[in-house]
């Protein structure tokens, strides 16, 4: 659920309403009154509400985009339910004011009717997107309940961060924001795992009045929600670390581990197994890949899956190989991918078909699954028509 409890935007307490409502007068102790007037404005303003909230999203959206550094799962806005309003003032709100017999109209008591959340995939972006968010619009009020939780020793549950935000001045007064400008909103920034936590806690019925034991039973679940959270960050770190640790095999051609080396009397070397550190795996793969080809972003699920292609047409490619193979044969794979590029510009030739190739070249009967017949046909008629000499 979108909400907050934080004061207005104008800097009102809610023991202190500022005094506008819709209704021709005052604020009033009338609930009924009060509950009329709050839907006929929420009835007055629903499509511009759901405008403001689109529109704001969006915004969300492109600042998160633009600033980079983060993976975002999903970004959406919402606007909340009339009943939901009326609902939340009547828990927290309503009591203490009839009781100090102070006038209210409730809408000032609603800063969340716009709700817009960010869901991130690590605890660690939720600073980071927070940051972002507070360098572009103007923050009204900040609740950490990342750190709420966090310092109690036996409260589990959901965590995030939650911020009241609205336009900047410089952003207000341009015509184009125009029709939101004055609407404040909140950003609710959660992990997957948080997302998934608040989205089940919520379907818990009844969760202050069943027994103890079954309350015993959510704390634990809750619990491990969390260390889920901290595990996938830990596994994050952990590959990234694997990634930089992986040797670097591109500096200078390394023979093959695969064999014991030249006989010295042209009879052919004695393979041998390779060792578990010299076979190619994902993170030597992009050592290796990144290496030739820069600018290119691989993505690592089809890394894997690359990755164990090879492994299947040669099982126990080592890393020295792969990149000695991708030395001898990328110049010629090169010119290719000009030629072809040349004759198909609306094909695409990116860096996994360069290494299909490069791999095909090395060893045709072993790679033969590495093309499709007809790139390998159009391949193969290439290389007729340039001579094109056979690696090593």
């Amino acid at each position: 659920m979108l909400c907050t409890d934080h004061p207005h935007i104008d800097g009102t307490s809610p023991a202190n309403p500022p005094s506008h409502t819709l209704k021709n007068g005052m604020p009033s102790l009338d609930f009924d009154l009060e509950e009329s007037a709050f839907r006929a404005f929420y009835a007055q303003q629903s499509t511009s509400l759901e405008d403001a909230c689109t529109a704001l999203t969006a915004m969300v959206a492109a600042t998160v985009a633009q600033a980079g550094g983060v993976d975002i799962a999903k970004v959406e806005g919402r606007v909340k339910d009339v009943d939901e309003c009326i609902r939340k003032f009547v828990r927290k709100y309503r009591p203490a004011l009839e009781e100090s017999n102070t006038a209210y109209d409730i809408e000032s008591y609603i800063t969340d009717l716009i709700g817009v959340r960010v869901v991130c995939l690590y605890e660690d972006e939720l600073e980071k997107i927070a940051q972002i968010m507070r360098a572009r619009f103007a923050v009204i009020d900040v609740t950490d309940k990342v750190s709420a939780v966090e310092s109690t020793e036996a409260s589990f549950g959901y965590k995030g961060l939650h911020l009241d935000l609205r336009l900047s001045a410089a952003e207000r007064a341009l015509p184009e924001h125009a029709a939101y400008a004055h609407r404040p909103f909140e950003l609710q920034v959660r992990t997957i795992i948080q997302d998934s936590w608040s989205v089940l806690d919520h379907r818990i019925k009844y969760k202050k009045s069943i027994p103890g034991q079954l309350k015993r039973r959510i704390n634990v679940l809750a619990a491990l929600f969390e260390l889920a959270d901290r595990e996938f960050l830990q596994i994050r770190d952990a590959t990234a670390a694997e990634l930089l640790q992986a040797p670097d095999e591109t500096a200078e051609p390394v023979p093959d581990a695969t064999t014991d080396g030249d006989n010295g009397d042209g009879s052919q070397p004695t393979p041998r197994a390779a060792s578990a550190s010299s076979e190619l795996n994902a993170f030597t793969f992009l050592k290796i890949a990144t290496h030739f080809f820069k600018d290119f972003e691989f993505e690592p699920s089809k890394v894997d899956s690359f990755v164990d292609d090879i492994q299947v047409w040669s099982p126990g490619m080592t890393r020295a190989r792969f990149n000695a193979l991708m030395r001898e044969t990328v110049g010629v794979i090169k010119r290719y991918k000009q030629h072809f590029e040349e004759q198909n510009p609306q094909a695409s030739f990116n860096p996994y078909t360069v290494i299909r190739h490069c791999l095909y070249l090395s060893n045709k009967a072993a790679f033969r699954p590495a093309l499709r017949n007809s790139a390998r046909e159009s391949f193969e008629a290439w290389l007729l028509e340039h001579g094109e000499p056979r690696p090593h």
